[in-house]
């Protein structure tokens, strides 16, 4: 890996602490990943306790994430801002749109020293595309906007899709997450996307808050939102049909078979407890 990623890491850890959990790494443990260590693996489990199916609505989470790249490319996007990217896994962005569109351009971002270790796998690519990876927190998003690798893999002239799966739930009302999303969408012109997925109380609010309670337990914020709250982080964009909906239902059509063809998905609008939707910028 070389030095410079570290260099521009301004603050970030760059070395994994295995003895308490992290958000990432217990995502990965629930996705049936290898990157995770004791702590991560106690906190998935205690959360499981509360919500025994909390596996398969991470898998669901995930098959998301595929549709609505799939959803954009059909728009005509060919760029991506994944922030939050987690830990590489199967289907990741620049999976999905390159074996799509092989020139596709995908910028990954997140804070987890684990997935700076492992952004050779994200850095992989068609001869045509081109990946990159910014060691970097959505805290700060300027951060994010001013990294030169941003720029060097994007252009910013033409339209982006901006991923936020599974994310905007480690922040609080009181870190401001509006004007976060604000600021990255005031960096993309017009006709750019933003692809939001959201963990909601609003299936089973026990449930919901014992997750809570042990995910703060464990030093990680996490604050679910009701689809009205969900739907207020898309602001300054237009959504798209069929607006913030549970994530199983959001363009089932979208799911691909192996041969590339789409297929219908029927599922339980309940059976994940996710908000999903996608908005354009007019």
């Amino acid at each position: 890996m070389p030095d410079s990623w570290t260099e521009t890491a301004t603050g970030l850890p760059t070395k994994i602490d295995t003895s308490v959990a992290h958000e990432a790494r217990v995502y990965d443990y629930w996705l049936g990943g290898k990157d995770n260590y004791p702590a991560d693996r106690m906190l998935g489990d205690a959360i499981a306790t509360h919500i025994p199916a909390i596996r398969s609505m991470a898998r669901a989470n995930r098959a998301f994430l595929g549709r609505a790249v799939r959803y954009v490319l059909d728009a005509g996007i060919t760029q991506f801002l994944d922030i939050g990217t987690g830990i590489p896994t199967a289907g990741n962005t620049h999976e999905i749109a390159q074996g799509v569109d092989p020139a596709a351009r995908v910028v990954y971002v997140d804070n987890d020293p684990i997935v700076l270790a492992h952004a050779r796998a994200l850095m992989s690519s068609t001869r045509e595309g081109k990946t990159a990876f910014i060691h970097a927190d959505l805290h700060d998003p300027a951060s994010i906007l001013r990294d030169p690798a941003l720029t060097a893999t994007l252009d910013p002239d033409r339209p982006v899709a901006i991923m936020l799966v599974a994310i905007m739930m480690y922040f609080r009302d009181s870190d401001d997450p509006h004007a976060i999303i604000e600021n990255l969408l005031d960096a993309v012109p017009a006709g750019s996307y933003l692809v939001i997925t959201h963990p909601t109380a609003d299936f089973d609010d026990r449930a919901m808050a014992r997750v809570v309670a042990s995910a703060e337990s464990a030093g990680i914020t996490f604050n679910p939102r009701g689809r009205d709250e969900t739907e207020t982080l898309f602001a300054g964009t237009e959504l798209v049909e069929p607006g913030v909906v549970p994530v199983v239902t959001w363009h089932p059509e979208l799911v691909g078979d192996r041969s590339g063809l789409a297929q219908a998905i029927h599922a339980d609008p309940e059976s994940a407890w996710y908000w999903a939707g996608v908005g354009r910028k007019p």
